[in-house]
């Protein structure tokens, strides 16, 4: 197979901005892929299969709900991609035609035992110690919030400014955006990543830049990513109500339940995803039984109707994570930028790492807050564990 490298060359004779390919067809690659053409540059995006961790994802918006003691660096890179949110949604339904699958509503955490209850409280004291306040609520100011919720929640914390979206409908939107501005899609497999090239099995690709953006696979391409990015592996359900049964939570709800973490998150027409666990496996992506039933037990303490759902779907993807949490997003060497390694937060990070990728493809600075991300800082030995 041979791919022409005709149309970006023709492409660079009317645009000043360099010609870019970009590997990866997730949100990420997605985002860039579309920022990059509406800014000017021709653009391929190369992707062999459908963006399996970007298709099975929750979706949440959600740095503060997600915050970590000693991860102050990425709640502040993913407030401030939050902040973000609502205009990149707005632009991007105007320029697919589509809607974006924001949704609003806000999230709210809930604790159910004695021990979940004191990690609401170390969250909302983490949270006030670094400027960042949510609101405190016992299980029946929850349940008056969101009345799905079962007995067992005792304690909540309201977070209104953490959104979620729809992350199929987003894709969608995003690949039209692309369309529309000129991205050519190619569908093939890259096997290696050198300054302005991408090396198939049988051809080679040409261009100015290349931006690799190819989620848990990323650490394959360059010789400076491996073994910084790991495969970590996600199961996720897709639930649906049923007509005799209550309907979903209409906002984001999560919490500890008996020290694990479990996520659901309202979509249109009585959906409800449910997620996620969490494994260090490799690139093994069966769902198993195991994980089925652990994230249906945590769901139900929080809001048992589920019981009564239909079980649309089991899926799990493979979130790239990095030995501290915080995405790689710069360049690599001169021909190359990096935009991966965003582990489960690659949805609400989209908006921010698209700036910074595009600001980085023109020559200029990037947003001061994405200097934590820069692909040369120190790397540890191994990496951290899920925190789950």
């Amino acid at each position: 197979m041979s791919h022409s490298s005709t149309g970006l060359a023709a492409a660079r004779h009317v645009s000043a901005r360099p010609s870019v390919t970009v590997v990866g067809g997730g949100v990420i690659g997605l985002a860039i892929a579309w920022c990059a053409a509406r800014d000017g540059s021709p653009v391929r995006l190369v992707d062999a299969e459908e963006p399996a961790a970007s298709w099975v994802a929750g979706g949440m918006l959600a740095p503060i709900a997600e915050a970590w003691p000693g991860e102050e660096e990425l709640l502040e890179l993913g407030a401030a991609s939050l902040a973000r949110w609502p205009d990149f949604a707005a632009e991007l339904t105007a320029a697919s035609g589509l809607p974006s699958g924001l949704r609003t509503e806000g999230t709210l955490v809930a604790g159910v035992d004695g021990a979940d209850r004191a990690d609401l409280d170390r969250l909302a004291e983490h949270l006030a110690s670094v400027g960042r306040e949510v609101s405190r609520i016992d299980g029946r100011a929850a349940r008056r919030l969101e009345p799905s919720l079962g007995p067992a929640v005792r304690r909540g914390l309201e977070v209104p400014g953490d959104l979620a979206v729809d992350n199929r409908i987003a894709l969608a939107a995003l690949r039209a955006a692309a369309t529309n501005v000129g991205v050519e899609f190619v569908a093939d497999r890259v096997l290696r990543v050198r300054p302005g090239e991408v090396d198939f099995a049988d051809s080679a690709l040409r261009s100015d830049i290349v931006v690799i953006a190819a989620g848990a696979h990323s650490g394959a391409l360059h010789p400076a990513l491996d073994g910084r990015i790991r495969p970590v592996k996600g199961e996720v359900l897709r639930l649906r109500a049923r007509g005799s049964a209550l309907p979903p939570p209409s906002r984001t709800v999560r919490g500890p339940v008996h020290g694990r973490q479990v996520y659901l998150v309202p979509r249109d027409e009585g959906g409800l995803v449910v997620g996620a666990t969490q494994y260090d496996v490799g690139f093994d992506t069966d769902v198993t039984v195991g994980g089925v039933r652990d994230l249906m037990n945590a769901a139900e303490r929080l809001v048992p109707g589920i019981a009564e759902y239909q079980l649309v779907e089991a899926d799990a993807g493979l979130r790239p994570g990095t030995h501290d949490n915080l995405p790689l997003l710069g360049e690599l060497e001169p021909g190359v930028l990096v935009a991966t390694g965003h582990h489960r937060n690659g949805f609400l990070l989209a908006p921010l790492t698209a700036e910074a990728i595009v600001a980085a493809l023109s020559g200029r600075e990037p947003p001061p807050v994405v200097r934590a991300a820069a692909p040369g800082r120190a790397v540890e030995t191994g990496g951290r564990p899920c925190r789950s």
